[in-house]
């Protein structure tokens, strides 16, 4: 497979530029120090796969994703970072990305875009088989479930919540797109958990996520 590595930490990038090229499946054809870097360069060798930092200067990583995944044909999108953050993994994913790593695990990467080449999405090691397809504008979106069927558990409201998480929304976005209040989001928030047994909202995006398969 090809891959294109970018990130703004040099050192990190020559890492995995080692790492990856000694793998006998794996050919690193370039890498970036930013996203505008990275759409250009994924416009000139069309890789399989691009592993992008989500925070560099200049354009970030969730820009550059879309602009990568709008493109005909685009290459499969793992986000590469220091850290985990909900909002951040919940926001990658509804872009389409086939999976987010942490950085300090070095030696996952390889196997992870084997994984995501085989057709699967991998969260922090974690494999999500999820149904994907282009949409609107291009990019890869997950169709949408039936949740009344996958989670009778809860609400008419509280389903609407779900899906728009799982679409990448934060608060203030979901409340301004359901016509209510950010304090009202919340305690549906806090109703979903409560009723689904989970902690978070990456976890409630990937509980839709999984109800395709």
């Amino acid at each position: 497979m090809r891959v294109v590595i970018a990130d703004d930490d040099a050192v990190v990038a020559s890492s995995l530029e080692v790492v990856l090229d000694a793998q006998p499946d794996i050919e690193v054809v370039g890498t970036a120090a930013d996203g505008a870097g990275a759409v250009g360069l994924v416009e000139r060798t069309r890789p399989d796969v691009v592993l992008l930092d989500i925070q560099m200067p200049g354009t970030d990583g969730l820009v550059a994703a879309e602009r990568i995944l709008a493109a005909p044909d685009p290459p499969r999108v793992v986000f590469l970072t220091t850290f985990s953050d909900d909002e951040y993994i919940v926001r990658a994913l509804a872009l389409g990305a086939a999976g987010y790593l942490i950085k300090q695990d070095v030696a996952g990467v390889a196997p992870a875009l084997r994984t995501v080449m085989a057709g699967r999405s991998v969260l922090e090691g974690e494999v999500l088989e999820r149904a994907v397809s282009l949409g609107d504008a291009g990019a890869r979106r997950v169709a949408a479930p039936d949740l009344r069927a996958t989670f009778p558990q809860l609400t008419d409201r509280e389903r609407e919540v779900v899906a728009l998480i799982a679409d990448g929304l934060d608060n203030r976005e979901v409340a301004a797109a359901a016509y209510m209040g950010e304090g009202t989001v919340r305690n549906h928030i806090s109703s979903i958990l409560a009723k689904l047994g989970l902690r978070n909202r990456t976890q409630i995006a990937v509980a839709y996520w999984r109800a395709l398969r």
